[in-house]
């Protein structure tokens, strides 16, 4: 790197410490992300439902028979709600070491008690697969209890960061990503900042027990969906804030495209019972952090300074929480933009789980669930 593009790196660095420092707010305009044309301010009146004792509901799965929803969060376990009145339960976990695992939020554990990320029920059986972030990709029955592993290592190697997933249940095949072969989950900012590519897209067969790697190079490989017809299967990549399209039949069989460029970094995507495709954004992005994951020379020097994890944090999602969930069509236009623009209810988000008329809504740092109704 020449010396013009390292006081560049540096400025851009230093510039983007005194905003998450001081919060002056002519200089949070600048960092904040711009407003997404045709964009609906609604999520604020989403219910609000709270996950004693835990936090991190990333994901939100309902069992073949509707009970639900079920989350993983961020001690290790599986939780079902039971209704109103009733609260939640432990269904599952996924590790064994449950005497160490005595607190809600506490990263530098995660390896001990497992990271629960993507969650999908197999709808012919009733099992629960879960993609652990430092497990891998596991699985329980229908009665809960300990998940056992099905893929822990690909090509010799642990896995690192499994995210997320999806079934197709007439073939038993699982599609799912690894989002690093070189950061665990906990060190995810570092992942996001320093422009890994090392992201992977990959197959389990669950007759056969053989996995495949579909795609690898991907910038923080996340949520996974298959379409409706079974025809191509989506994945997101998060620093790369777009969702790429691999077809599985058809005459473009085996070809990739980018479905949709979004206006932030996705996490999770859900179909809903039309075929269309609900998308999580962690956050929107501005010119700032847009910069920052483009050049991965401006990200490392990011991380150079002495700044902690809240300070990096945001700085990466341009000042201001907040929660934008985007819906696409099976062509990957836009349909619909729904968003809590000052995080009053909404924040963070990691998933949106259509079902019987409302939007469920995880997200991987806070302690509570959402729901908005459609109707």
């Amino acid at each position: 790197m020449n010396s013009r593009l390292l006081i560049t790196a540096a400025t851009l660095a230093v510039l983007a410490a005194i905003l998450a420092v001081n919060q002056d707010p002519s200089l949070i305009n600048i960092h904040a992300p711009p407003p997404i044309p045709g964009s609906r301010d609604v999520l604020h009146a989403a219910q609000i439902v709270n996950v004693t004792g835990a936090v991190g509901p990333e994901s939100i799965a309902f069992d073949p028979s509707g009970r639900g929803p079920y989350v993983g969060v961020g001690d290790g376990r599986i939780l079902r709600w039971e209704g109103d009145g009733l609260g939640w339960s432990e269904f599952a976990f996924t590790s064994e070491n449950r005497e160490k695992c005595v607190r809600p939020f506490a990263p530098e554990m995660e390896h001990i008690c497992g990271r629960p990320l993507g969650l999908r029920f197999h709808k012919k059986t009733g099992d629960l697969y879960i993609a652990d972030a430092y497990f891998g990709l596991r699985v329980v029955g229908p009665n809960g209890g300990l998940a056992a592993p099905l893929v822990t290592h690909v090509e010799g190697h642990p896995l690192l960061f499994t995210n997320d997933l999806d079934i197709d249940e007439d073939k038993d095949i699982i599609y799912f990503t690894d989002s690093s072969t070189t950061y665990h989950r906990r060190h995810f900012m570092t992942a996001a900042l320093s422009g890994d590519r090392t992201g992977r897209l990959l197959k389990y067969n669950i007759l056969n027990k053989e996995v495949t790697v579909l795609l690898k190079d991907l910038a923080f490989a996340n949520g996974v969906a298959l379409s409706k017809d079974r025809s191509f299967l989506l994945v997101a990549e998060t620093t790369r804030t777009r969702v790429l399209r691999l077809w599985l039949n058809g005459p473009n069989a085996g070809n990739v495209d980018v479905f949709a460029e979004l206006p932030g970094c996705p996490d999770n995507i859900r179909m809903n019972h039309k075929g269309e495709f609900w998308v999580a954004l962690h956050s929107k992005m501005g010119v700032v952090s847009n910069l920052i994951v483009s050049k991965p020379w401006a990200g490392t020097t990011l991380l150079k300074l002495p700044l902690s994890f809240k300070q990096l944090h945001y700085i990466l999602i341009g000042g201001k929480a907040h929660a934008t969930a985007i819906k696409l069509g099976e062509d990957g236009k836009v349909l619909d933009v729904l968003e809590d623009c000052e995080g009053k209810s909404l924040k963070f988000i990691s998933e949106v789980e259509e079902n019987n008329g409302k939007l469920w809504i995880g997200s991987v740092l806070v302690p509570f669930i959402g729901i908005y109704n459609l109707q």
